[in-house]
């Protein structure tokens, strides 16, 4: 099967790369929905619910307090998988990377062509003024991040209820509709409307690579049972 990758690879300058959570987990960032015994003595309700608009706007300090604790890995590096896909993108192999991650790792891997579905951790404005802030200037402030003119400081991160970015959205799907290659990686492809983007590839080289099922698995022409890092790294 990592032969077939590497020829296709070989022979392609028009690869497209769609990833979730899994990519990340090979720099020690867990996905948030594998959740320990511990997790439910901290919060008293499970991810998806902190993780909505409805909860930032009713309790923000919980929110804030789930924020930085489950979704900021300031020291996490970039690994075999991030650094794989930028190097592609170098050589003109790779047309973007479509990425659910708000970690910002394919960036700092060198990557350009970054469509981040979900937003980043690394860009915060004001409700009010639209100010700015950095990742740091949130970390290092307690409860919920106020702005100097005294609005609510939001991550720029889509909560469940929240829509996509629209252009965002419509890049992500022309690069899939044209990729020659479509490589999907560490993904459940169970979060809606960022799984649906599937079903606009047309081509015959759709490559699945995870360590569990997914709902796509019989449409792929390559399915790959593994980690995203590991498996690139043979390439």
């Amino acid at each position: 099967m990592i032969d077939q990758l590497k020829q296709w690879v070989q022979q392609s300058d028009n690869i497209v790369f769609f990833g979730g959570a899994g990519v990340s987990t090979e720099s020690g960032i867990p996905d948030f929905r594998s959740t320990d015994g511990l997790y439910y003595q901290e919060y008293q309700y499970p991810p998806e619910t902190i993780l909505s608009h409805t909860f930032y706007e009713e309790n923000p300090l919980e929110f804030f307090r789930f924020y930085r604790n489950k979704l900021i890995y300031p020291d996490a590096k970039p690994n075999a998988a991030h650094n794989k896909l930028s190097e592609w993108e170098k050589q003109g192999k790779l047309k973007a990377v479509i990425t659910q991650n708000i970690d910002g790792l394919h960036q700092m891997a060198g990557s350009k062509e970054v469509l981040e579905l979900h937003g980043s951790i690394h860009r915060n404005y004001c409700e009010s003024c639209g100010k700015f802030y950095r990742l740091q200037e949130i970390m290092d402030c307690d409860g919920i991040p106020t702005c100097s003119c005294g609005g609510r400081i939001k991550p720029d991160v889509v909560l469940y209820e929240e829509g996509l970015d629209s252009n965002i959205l419509s890049r992500s799907l022309n690069y899939i509709r044209h990729a020659d290659v479509l490589i999907v990686a560490g993904t459940s492809l169970a979060v809606y409307p960022a799984a649906g983007l599937l079903q606009y590839y047309t081509g015959n080289h759709l490559v699945l690579i995870n360590k569990t099922p997914t709902p796509y698995d019989a449409n792929a022409d390559l399915l790959i049972q593994g980690k995203i890092g590991e498996v690139l790294s043979q390439l």
